[in-house]
């Protein structure tokens, strides 16, 4: 049994901050790249950052290059979703998800690679 569980959503000014973390727990067994996607109303669900097990590599979406930094705690089993700069256009269901790998210097960016997936989290930037 794999799990995650995203926190840290909810409503934010633009121009504002939100921090979204993702706890992983379960039996895994190897070695896993993370990533966030998240889902507008109507939207597909779209890439937005992806880091690699040992956390050297990551990789952004071009719409948050520059403006969200993604991290993860190998200790803890968490990955984490900085968003500074928050746009009306950020405003979406974000999901952390688990891609599993053999490699330390890995990024998953497509929605295939992933296998395991969290609830979601709301997140709502007002102008």
């Amino acid at each position: 049994q794999v799990q995650l569980v995203e926190s840290g959503g909810g409503l934010a000014q633009a121009g504002g901050s939100l921090r979204l973390s993702c706890a992983v727990s379960g039996r895994t067994f190897s070695r896993y790249a993370l990533g966030w996607f998240r889902q507008a109303p109507g939207a597909e669900r779209e890439f937005v950052a992806g880091i690699g097990w040992n956390g050297e590599l990551d990789f952004y979406a071009d719409p948050v290059k520059g403006r969200f930094s993604i991290s993860r705690d190998n200790a803890k089993n968490t990955v984490t979703l900085r968003m500074n700069s928050l746009e009306p256009e950020d405003t979406a269901v974000y999901y952390c998800g688990l891609c599993p790998t053999h490699h330390n210097h890995y990024v998953c960016r497509s929605f295939e690679e992933y296998r395991y997936w969290g609830q979601g989290t709301q997140v709502t930037v007002s102008s």
